[in-house]
């Protein structure tokens, strides 16, 4: 029978961890503060937004939000960034992507301290986790490991293909999974022959923003497959990058679409955010 992978139940284990946690280290005087920014009042970033904010009152992480107007500068923007780096009550600082197109979200990225990038997209960041140095985590890639690890399912050894190549998953994900000694192989749009060697993958990643674009003839019999997409289908229901129902019966694991991977980045943004404590004290 098909285990289905419950990122719901996964993600309250992992905040009802570090509700402890946070408790402890209240005790000992030590708080833990977020700064979240917002630029504009997109729709979908608002409902992300809300739900950090719910996550950090849940675990008992403050929260301080900026929202800014749409058209705020990317000079002011920077500027309040440049202030919440140097504010010491503040532990870890997340600005809300997208950026209006009038602000350069790199330079906004790079702006971030390193010892405060609860998102894991500063360079330093990046490149702390390709060397295997001690950093804050890229959020879904991080939540995905959990998933797999929490399910019981072994990487170890496990030949994993990923399809996607971005910054924020596909590369990120690919470093995490060597690092518990998977063989990868990242496929990509350019990617020859992408059924072949999908039909490879004892563990099949799809981050690649095509609705149910994978069907059962991608999939080896017995694989585990982690769906990263979000869509709305015809009937406008919820929907990943795999076509679960043709994919689901041919699988030995697999993560529904919703609640599967989507709950684990929130999850692993605040196991960051309590990181910070600890990092920011070693690097006094």
């Amino acid at each position: 029978m098909t285990q289905l992978i419950d990122g719901k139940r996964i993600s309250k284990e992992i905040k009802d961890e570090l509700k402890e946690k946070v408790a402890e280290l209240k005790i000992e005087g030590k708080e833990i503060c977020l700064a979240v920014i917002q630029v504009g009042n997109d729709p979908a970033s608002s409902v992300y937004v809300n739900n950090k904010k719910k996550a950090c009152a849940y675990i008992g992480i403050e929260s301080d939000a900026y929202e800014l107007p749409e058209d705020t500068t990317e000079e002011e923007l920077l500027e309040l960034v440049e202030k919440l780096n140097r504010s010491p009550k503040v532990n870890g600082i997340l600005v809300q992507l997208p950026l209006p197109g009038h602000i350069d979200e790199d330079k906004v990225i790079r702006t971030i301290s390193p010892d405060k990038d609860v998102d894991g997209f500063h360079p330093v960041s990046v490149g702390r986790l390709w060397i295997g140095e001690k950093g804050f985590l890229s959020c879904t890639p991080a939540g995905i490991i959990q998933l797999l690890k929490r399910s019981g399912i072994t990487i170890d050894g496990k030949e994993c293909v990923i399809i996607g190549r971005s910054n924020i998953v596909g590369k990120p994900m690919a470093a995490l999974l060597l690092r518990e000694n998977a063989t990868v192989t990242v496929a990509h749009s350019h990617t020859k022959n992408l059924k072949e060697i999908t039909n490879r993958a004892d563990i099949l990643i799809v981050a690649m923003g095509k609705k149910k674009f994978i069907t059962a003839d991608y999939v080896k019999e017995g694989a585990v497959v982690i769906d990263v997409g979000m869509h709305r289908d015809e009937n406008n229901k919820l929907c990943g990058d795999v076509d679960f129902c043709q994919v689901e019966s041919r699988v030995s694991a697999i993560t529904p679409v919703p609640g599967g991977v989507g709950p684990m980045t929130i999850a692993m943004l605040m196991n960051n955010c309590v990181e910070t404590v600890c990092s920011q004290e070693g690097s006094k």
